[in-house]
């Protein structure tokens, strides 16, 4: 799904600027994120959270960790967190919530965190 696609370029996007226009063009603008270890609403606290993760690990990157399963208004997926090349470090499981073409909410479920 391309909508999903597009939703982890933003968390690998580094360039500040870049990364706001993908945020604008995916996300709705009252937005919702929420994870076991944030919950933030609108696309300014969006990006400072997409910022502040890329600081956390950087040089990491999101990939899919296989399809996305969407029906109606939501998909879920699975998603891994590391360098291109190697084992995730992190893996986590998120259900977006779309509306009128822009991802209204993510739920985020993390399975594996580094220690």
């Amino acid at each position: 799904m391309e909508l999903i696609e597009k939703y982890l370029a933003i968390w690998n996007e580094t360039d500040p600027n870049s990364r706001r226009g993908l945020i604008d063009q995916v996300w709705a603008q009252d937005g919702t994120y929420t994870d076991p270890l944030a919950q933030v609403a609108g696309r300014d606290q969006i990006d400072a959270l997409v910022g502040a993760v890329q600081q956390q690990f950087p040089g990491l990157v999101f990939r899919l960790g296989g399809p996305v399963d969407a029906h109606h208004d939501l998909a879920r997926f699975t998603w891994h967190l590391g360098h291109p090349d190697a084992e995730p470090i992190a893996i986590g499981f998120d259900v977006a919530v779309i509306h009128d073409g822009h991802v209204a909410a993510v739920h985020g479920f993390l399975d594996r965190v580094p220690c």
